[in-house]
């Protein structure tokens, strides 16, 4: 069986997931040469933040959010960000790089000593507030994608936010459960963060 035909029947094209609506970002890069994607890096957002639903977050990832619609965007202004994917809190998946490609999610960051993140990693957005819990269809959404990235990319890591960037940032944060994420993947514990 050829590439394309394999690619195509595991329900991937091009580093795009076929299980996730696309919207794709103009905000992308090349991975560098050589890198082996290894890590799946978890996050939350909200816009404005605790308010769910809308298509702010979509409009922030495309650079067409209007800066003046809410006073809170006044502190990201002009920020050119992305992710892979973005996991809305009634499970629905949207695509916005593709995985071949280096999304821009990570910023200044680290993991088990190796620097820059967005690199190596995959990053996926929950649709959700630092300290609040997540909904059910979203674990539940984000098991099945992490099941179809390790299928393509060889993950042997996944992270938060806050455990690659420590200090600086704080989501998915203490509403996140990785005990259920661990068990629902029934992947090896050292995988995930250690957890209180």
């Amino acid at each position: 069986m050829n590439a394309e035909a394999t690619e195509t029947t595991s329900g991937w094209d091009a580093g795009w997931w076929r299980g996730a609506r696309r919207c794709p970002s103009p905000n992308f890069g090349p991975r560098p040469a050589g890198t082996v994607v290894s890590l799946a890096v978890i996050h939350s957002i909200s816009l404005p933040p605790g308010e769910y639903g809308g298509d702010a977050i979509e409009r922030l990832f495309t650079n067409r959010l209007d800066w003046d619609a809410h006073p809170y965007y006044a502190q990201i202004r002009g920020r050119q960000v992305s992710a892979h994917f973005l996991v809305r809190r009634d499970g629905e998946a949207v695509q916005f790089v593709s995985c071949d490609e280096r999304a821009w999610h990570a910023g200044v960051s680290s993991w088990c000593g190796q620097d820059n993140c967005n690199d190596f990693s995959i990053g996926i957005e929950l649709e959700g507030l630092e300290g609040e819990t997540f909904e059910a269809p979203q674990y539940a959404a984000l098991v099945t994608l992490l099941r179809a990235v390790a299928t393509q990319w060889p993950i042997n890591a996944v992270a938060g936010h806050e455990h690659v960037a420590p200090g600086r940032k704080i989501d998915p944060g203490p509403g996140f459960d990785w005990a259920a994420l661990q068990a629902a993947l029934q992947w090896p514990a050292p995988m995930f963060p250690a957890t209180p």
